[in-house]
């Protein structure tokens, strides 16, 4: 959409970088105009009015001023707090997650509305779920699929055959490059197989299917989540062709929660 000379826009903040002496500069996703850098002048300052409406993960509303190197911020009000995602440290982990993967699909310059209003989803999930690693799974799932990239799981991936099942349970063939699981006759010529459990499909099927009130209250143990998080993150670098910045601290931060 083009930007006339002042524009306003709602906005999410993703990232804040210190700029100058006490000067922000914000990484923002915007329904119109996509991933947007802008500067707020004075942000840093004590006395500035605009630093508590530019907080990370805030959905606000913006007026800007086109800029010669970043635009600016003239004007700052808060829609949505997310203050439980500043609060808590797990909950702020995540919420550093999500905007990654969003700053990474997000377009430039143009239409953004369906990824704006999933992660102004998802953040909010993660404030209000009582297994925010469960809502973080939902959100990947989502996003997957507003992207093109909804893994299949109810069907071979390469043959679109139904899977058959042996009755004992057995783990099922995953595979990030083919897309979603996979026959055994496939997965034998398959290179990076991942051996999903039979519950972690399940669960699997059950977030990429069902609304989020139908699943934000499931029981989950740790194993299974780290199992499944496991299978998608495979899934998700091999799409981005890496891993995401934030999935190593997440690491870190499950290991601590775990001592």
């Amino acid at each position: 959409m083009h930007r006339t000379r002042a524009y306003a826009t709602e906005a999410i903040v993703m990232r804040r970088d210190d700029y100058g002496e006490a000067d922000r500069l914000v990484t923002l996703l915007t329904p119109d105009y996509g991933k947007l850098r802008v500067l707020a002048k004075g942000a840093r300052k004590p006395t500035s009015r605009k630093a508590g409406h530019i907080e990370l993960f805030t959905r606000t509303r913006l007026l800007l001023a086109k800029g010669r190197t970043f635009d600016l911020i003239t004007q700052a009000e808060l829609v949505e707090a997310h203050r439980p995602l500043r609060e808590e440290m797990r909950r702020g982990a995540l919420a550093h997650y999500l905007c990654e993967l969003a700053d990474r699909f997000a377009p430039e310059g143009s239409d953004a509305a369906p990824l704006y209003d999933l992660l102004a989803e998802g953040l909010g999930w993660l404030c209000e779920s009582p297994d925010p690693r469960l809502a973080t799974r939902y959100f990947e799932l989502r996003l997957l699929t507003l992207e093109g990239y909804r893994p299949e799981l109810f069907r071979c991936a390469r043959t679109q055959l139904p899977l058959a099942d042996d009755g004992r349970g057995a783990p099922v063939a995953f595979s990030p490059s083919e897309g979603g699981v996979l026959s055994e006759e496939v997965a034998l010529l398959t290179r990076d197989v991942f051996r999903l459990s039979r519950s972690g499909l399940a669960l699997l099927r059950a977030l990429q299917t069902q609304p989020f009130e139908a699943v934000r209250t499931l029981d989950v143990s740790r194993e299974l989540h780290e199992h499944v998080e496991r299978a998608l993150q495979l899934y998700i670098s091999t799409i981005l062709e890496r891993r995401p910045r934030t999935a190593a601290f997440l690491d870190r931060l499950a290991e601590y929660i775990r001592a």
